[in-house]
């Protein structure tokens, strides 16, 4: 099967990108329509995403999309907890949230005041909600590789929950609403060693690079 070259593919590359994108947007806003992101339409933007290599590579942003898309998939199931995070990276990127570095304001969530010192070695770390650096996979790395140890639910030794960027004031209406609520109890009921403290903190006392 020959191909043929055409000359003229290279300049018109920056509309096609354009068209590209407008038409995700597009479809990212129909796929978040009803409030949920289910296993086939994460199937769905990811093969979109991969059938439009070109443009989506050559776009930070896209790329990046593609990339949190294909690591919630790669054991085959979008669980509650990756179809809520999807759902938030969706509605920011089209433009229905705060988009990434747009770190919401602290008195709005219920963060400790003042914000204490983070220590990762030998201490327990929980990531709640959407978060700019990426999957919640790679922030467990992150941790881990500080010495830290991941927890996967709010618990008596837990030292630290942090929470993503894209948590809204609304997060009590959130699927992860629950963990923070949990926390605050053991923070502010029980008198427990927990802080609650944003990914901004988080990302500046472990020198986490997005």
């Amino acid at each position: 099967m020959s191909v043929t070259f055409d000359p003229f593919v290279k300049f018109r590359q920056p509309a096609i990108a354009e068209r590209q994108i407008d038409t995700l947007i597009g479809l990212c806003k129909g796929v978040v329509a009803d409030g949920v992101v289910n296993q086939d339409e994460a199937e769905f933007l990811r093969d979109w995403l991969a059938a439009n290599e070109i443009t989506v590579r050559s776009n930070p942003v896209t790329y990046a999309l593609l990339e949190r898309i294909d690591g919630m998939l790669r054991d085959d199931h979008l669980d509650p907890e990756e179809s809520a995070e999807l759902l938030e990276t969706l509605h920011a990127f089209t433009g229905e949230r705060p988009a990434q570095g747009e770190f919401l304001p602290s008195t709005d969530l219920p963060l400790d005041s003042p914000p204490p010192a983070i220590v990762f070695d030998g201490r327990s770390f929980m990531c709640t909600g959407t978060f700019a650096f990426g999957t919640r996979e790679q922030c467990k790395q992150q941790i881990t590789d500080r010495g830290g140890t991941y927890a996967k639910s709010v618990r008596r030794d837990l030292d630290y929950l942090v929470l993503g960027s894209y948590v809204t004031p609304s997060w009590i209406h959130e699927s992860f609403g629950r963990k923070i609520e949990k926390a605050m109890e053991w923070r502010d009921v029980r008198g427990m060693s927990l802080a609650i403290v944003s990914e901004d903190q988080w990302l500046k006392e472990g020198r986490i690079s997005c």
